[in-house]
């Protein structure tokens, strides 16, 4: 059952390939010129090509004719192919017939044939090519009535049958005339076919528009003509055809240099119309997502499919690909100029799946560093991969400033690729950290503070890039030449590149100098009450030498409480909200009850239990340690600033639930 879908899907893409070509070949034609050489030629008297206006209905024919095959179900085009094969196969038979009459009329031997071993091995040919031709007929067709396509086999019986040669011609072309009569009366039973299909499927059409509507509709559409796949393969199919037609008009081999100018002239040629620059933006979207897919097997294996089955889907890349042929016009250049225009544009799509590699990887690497996974063939496949996300788009980027004038989009590129790799540069220095932490067997006090650091230091050269990059192409629109789609871009890249990321960095300033200010605010614990409270921190479940005194009386580490301060400011056990000791009065160096008198200051409860008006956030397990806080919160906590809430709620130092606060009736009874 599997191989037959894998069948009908592989027939449903191949099916359809020939009626986007012969929408591309249209596309091409150009009627005016056509008839300008017709005039030329010889075949200015042939009375079909005396009219233009046949010739111009003729294309809009080919145009209705090309949709109607892309659009159709599948179990009709299926049909339609075996009709159209079955057709070729008469055209065939008809040919055999005719190639052996004119063989007999030159031999001029009118004896039997068995006397004549030449005469006999033509006969012998015909007669097994004329056997094949019909049995193909029959069984594409599906009928038993295998007679109704032997009409080709009558000069042969009127030859066995010593008929004369003159008579065997006329024979011939009434065999070819009762073919035709045959095909032009199945045609007529199946006039109303057409029309009744285009009926049926407009009904469904607008049953579905009116149900589900337009967008529901294209989504169906897409999804059952597979569109990105069967884009894929026309353009491929196109890609192969021109490089067969290179190589097989040369006969010396070509160099390396002149082969990569045949790689790039043959992609121009074959995105020159709107329907190949489409095949050509799909097959980069699917080359894009093997890269992706590539990267993240290389990274973790076999794991890769299994957390995250969908993976990039890579049309970031082909999207930014037809933005960039829209906006320069490539299908309207020549050739050599279109070359050189689909390499920087390719350069451009290239630096967007190195920067997509490094999405990919950065987490991967920071949580690889921030473990206790100890396997050298991991760390080995994280480091190796980092490094060649370091040094390719440096290499990129010089080699792109040797060879091309700096322009708008050179700047995009060069701007792209130095930021990957300083990117990088900060995902190595941060995994040497925490590798450095793995080996000292205790954590690093200021680990937070220096990851912040040299993700801040990468923000904010990322921002000056992008600042410079829009001011370059502001000056190019305002002094060079102006088109609406690049001040689109500019646009664009101003606001999410620009402004969103000056908020973001000034977001996460404030939020990390409120957290400073909270820490600095709060009572430091004395040793005895240290050793009275005699608990671990409920952040990280080390023990306490040092801790700050929450408003609410909780103890914590002053680093792990400013990492919580990050993405929340209420209290980690209560969720009280915490402000500076200056605004609550009464709050001093004792930590004040926690409970109302005669109740335990830390209540532990069955897991679950909690006060009925207060909910209690589920236990999340144990940590490691601090090094595994580091990866959890204090890793990225400039991506994770002002997302709401955090990514764990440990309810107490000792594994109990949250405080209890006795009511009034309990305090009566006890």
């Amino acid at each position: 059952m599997a191989a037959k879908e894998k069948l009908e899907a592989v027939l449903n893409v191949a099916l359809r390939v020939p009626s986007i070509m012969l929408l591309d070949v249209l596309y091409r034609w150009d009627v005016s010129s056509f008839f300008q050489q017709i005039q030329r030629s010889s075949l200015n008297n042939n009375p079909l090509f005396q009219y233009k206006y046949l010739a111009l209905n003729m294309h809009y024919v080919g145009y209705i004719l090309s949709v109607v095959l892309l659009t159709l179900p599948r179990q009709y085009l299926v049909q339609l192919y075996l009709y159209f094969l079955t057709a070729l196969l008469l055209y065939a038979g008809h040919q055999i017939s005719r190639d052996y009459v004119r063989s007999e009329l030159e031999s001029a031997y009118e004896g039997p044939m068995y006397l004549e071993p030449l005469s006999m091995n033509r006969f012998t040919t015909a007669l097994i090519g004329q056997l094949v031709v019909c049995t193909l007929c029959s069984c594409v067709m599906k009928t038993k009535q295998i007679w109704l396509f032997s009409a080709h086999m009558l000069p042969l019986l009127a030859r066995l049958c010593l008929v004369p040669l003159e008579t065997i011609v006329i024979i011939n072309k009434f065999a070819m005339i009762f073919t035709g009569l045959e095909v032009l009366y199945f045609l007529g039973s199946n006039l109303l076919v057409p029309y009744n299909l285009a009926k049926s499927a407009y009904r469904e059409l607008v049953q579905v528009v009116e149900v589900y509507g337009l967008l529901a509709l294209g989504m169906s559409l897409w999804n059952q003509l597979v569109v990105p796949v069967l884009f894929m393969v026309f353009w491929l199919v196109l890609f192969a055809l021109q490089i067969y037609s290179y190589f097989s008009t040369r006969d010396q081999p070509a160099s390396r240099e002149r082969l990569l100018f045949l790689f790039l002239t043959s992609i121009a040629e074959c995105c020159s119309t709107p329907y190949s620059l489409l095949g050509l933006v799909f097959t980069v979207s699917f080359v894009a997502l093997g890269v992706l897919t590539l990267c993240k097997f290389y990274l973790q294996g076999y794991r890769a499919f299994m957390n995250d089955p969908a993976m990039n889907r890579g049309m970031t890349e082909g999207v930014t690909l037809l933005i960039l042929a829209v906006q320069t016009g490539l299908i309207e250049l020549q050739v050599v100029h279109r070359a050189f225009l689909l390499s920087i544009i390719l350069f451009i799509v290239v630096a967007s799946i190195l920067q997509s590699m490094l999405e990919i990887a950065d987490p991967i690497v920071l949580a690889l560093g921030a473990s206790r996974d100890k396997s050298l063939w991991k760390h080995f496949r994280a480091v190796s991969l980092c490094l060649f996300l370091l040094i390719f788009p440096a290499y990129m980027a010089y080699m792109i400033c040797q060879f091309f004038h700096m322009d708008f989009w050179l700047l995009i590129i060069i701007s792209s690729s130095i930021l990957t790799s300083l990117q990088v540069l900060g995902t190595l220095f941060i995994y040497v950290l925490f590798m450095v932490e793995e080996f000292r067997k205790e954590p690093v006090e200021n680990m937070d503070d220096v990851i912040y650091y040299v993700n801040g230091t990468y923000r904010l050269l990322e921002f000056l890039v992008a600042l410079c990059v829009v001011a370059y192409g502001v000056s190019e629109t305002i002094f060079g030449e102006w088109t609406v789609m690049g001040s689109m871009i500019i646009f664009i890249h101003s606001y999410y590149n620009v402004w969103l990321r000056a908020q973001l960095g000034w977001k996460s300033f404030l939020l990390r100098r409120d957290a400073v200010n909270k820490i600095k605010s709060l009572p430091l614990a004395t040793k005895e009450q240290l050793e009275k409270h005699n608990d671990i921190c409920a952040i990280c479940y080390q023990d306490m030498k040092s801790a700050v005194i929450t408003p609410c009386s909780h103890f914590f580490h002053a680093g792990c409480l400013k990492k919580w301060l990050y993405v929340q400011e209420t209290c980690p056990l209560c969720h009280c909200h915490l402000k500076n000791s200056s605004q609550l009065p009464g709050v001093g160096a004792e930590p004040a009850p926690q409970a109302q008198a005669g109740a335990e200051p830390n209540v532990e409860l069955p897991e679950g239990t909690g006060p009925p008006d207060q909910e209690c956030p589920p236990e999340t397990g144990r940590q490691e340690g601090s090094r595994d806080n580091n990866e959890g919160i204090a890793k990225r906590s400039d991506s994770q600033e002002g997302t709401g809430e955090p990514k764990e709620y440990p309810l107490s130092a000792k594994g109990g639930a949250c405080p209890v606060e006795v009511s009034p009736e309990e305090k009566q009874q006890e």
